[in-house]
């Protein structure tokens, strides 16, 4: 058996376990990144990437045959979707492509396979061409994670493929005429929205009594009643129990709080949530320790065994790409000699649905629960001129700030751009600011940033755009 020698192993090529070992290159270090599918993990390959250029496009051809508004007027618009899932691809190539560039210059050594532990800092990869060991003292687990699968609704496993997951959905090649959305989170209701752009008949089952749970309600009312608008139907507090083929469609049993209903679809989607990918490394061989799948680590970013590291999804919550990519940096850094750790202030989150939600920070419900003295300031984008000359005024920005020090507790943004926008707001709680300092920042006008300055204004009583300031205390 062959066996190599690295400074550093990361296994892994997700926007964390990549980052990690670019970084690591970059400051000196012999690496070697093991990855078993495709380099940049789900996230550059069958998540964020893919997701976001299909809903970008699933957005044009919505703008395209519905802008009336501002006297454009497109005929005959038609949506060719095998080339926008061409379109995908190639966004998505020119990426993987580029970390593949990245690791060449790096020093980065990829190896192809599935590795698994047999001791503290050996490693057996199984690759196309046998088994290989490979010894480090400094090993990084960034192995990511994958949709939860329901009992019953397997993905890919019925002779039509009735059944998909995420990775499913952004890989069709036909807009299914129904689509029955089962979990009413984020990825349900990104993916929900993009298909009702694009023209199917979307029903979103949902076992809470809200979509989007774990998230302001009134961020998230905007989005509902856009949904509603949109003609998606959204069923709360209803379970599926099982389904059959019948007729050419899906028919799918849900439990509802008026009793049991069928309901009809060309594709089902379950998006319920995602696991962490921890089982099959040989984990138990060597003591790390493993918490409800997830391997934790310390803001060092080490397990409980010396010189083995958890990043990314494995490592806990939140499961978000930037805060695996922030955690590679801290894991690169601690590596190599250097005193860093995982401090960061917040981990900003985005939804990308229509509107988009943002938040950084401490956010009003959250505030609430314990027992916090608030102020808030709100600002609508329907008030907002950048807002009106685009067309898209649904939303509002909220800042949450202690009543007492005016401290910048959190800001939640849903509306246009909220994505791009809520930098500035986790900008600002890194560098502790207060509401004057957002509130005497001069924004450009016209700008969608300027929603920001108004709410700090606005919790302050200083609005000029507010009737009577608009503070208000919670």
């Amino acid at each position: 058996m062959e066996t190599l020698r690295a400074d550093a192993v990361v296994i892994g090529s997700g926007p964390g376990g990549y980052v990690a070992a670019i970084r690591l290159g970059q400051l000196g270090k012999q690496v070697i990144c093991i990855e078993k599918e495709s380099v940049g993990g789900v996230c550059l390959n069958v998540g964020c990437i893919p997701s976001k250029a299909l809903i970008s496009a699933a957005k044009s051809y919505e703008h395209a045959r519905h802008n009336e508004t501002m006297g454009v007027i497109a005929k005959d618009v038609s949506l060719d979707v095998a080339r926008m899932q061409a379109w995908k691809g190639e966004v998505v190539n020119k990426l993987v492509g580029g970390v593949k560039t990245l690791f060449k210059g790096s020093n980065v050594k990829l190896v192809v396979g599935t590795a698994t532990f047999v001791g503290p800092h050996k490693l057996e990869v199984k690759t196309s061409e046998g088994i290989l060991a490979i010894e480090s003292d400094h090993i990084v687990i960034a192995t990511g994670s994958r949709p939860i699968v329901i009992p019953g609704f397997e993905p890919g496993t019925d002779a039509q493929k009735r059944i998909v997951d995420s990775t499913g959905a952004l890989a069709l090649t036909e807009i299914p005429k129904k689509l029955l959305v089962i979990g009413g989170g984020y990825i349900g209701l990104e993916l929900g929205t993009m298909y009702a752009k694009v023209g199917s008949q979307v029903t979103v089952i949902e076992g809470t009594a809200g979509l989007l749970p774990g998230n302001d309600p009134d961020l998230v009312g905007v989005v509902a009643r856009k949904l509603k608008k949109m003609g998606v139907e959204v069923v709360l507090e209803a379970k599926a129990l099982g389904w059959e083929e019948k007729g050419g469609q899906a028919h799918v049993r849900v439990q509802t709080k008026t009793g049991e209903k069928v309901f009809e679809a060309d594709k089902v989607l379950v998006t319920v949530g995602r696991r962490p990918n921890s089982e099959n490394l040989g984990l138990e061989k060597i003591g790390v320790k493993i918490e409800k799948g997830f391997i934790p680590a310390d803001k060092q970013q080490r397990t409980n065994v010396p010189g083995i590291y958890s990043i990314g999804d494995v490592a806990g919550q939140p499961m978000l790409a930037h805060k695996a990519s922030k955690e590679a940096d801290v894991v690169a850094e601690v590596i190599t000699g250097h005193k860093a750790e995982m401090d960061s202030v917040t981990v900003p989150a985005v939804i990308f649905t229509d509107p988009e939600i943002a938040t950084a920070g401490l956010q009003q419900h959250d505030a609430e629960k314990q027992g916090r003295k608030i102020k808030i300031g709100k600002y609508p984008f329907a008030a907002l001129g950048r807002a009106l000359a685009i067309a898209e005024t649904d939303g509002f920005v909220k800042v949450i700030a202690d009543a007492e020090t005016d401290e910048v507790l959190g800001i939640g943004i849903v509306g246009p751009e909220a994505s791009d926008l809520i930098s500035e707001a986790a900008l600002a709680l890194e560098m502790g600011a207060f509401l004057p300092d957002l509130a005497m920042t001069i924004h450009p006008h016209p700008t969608l940033g300027e929603a920001i300055m108004e709410a700090a204004k606005a919790a302050l009583g200083e609005s000029p755009h507010v009737v009577g300031g608009g503070a208000r205390r919670a």
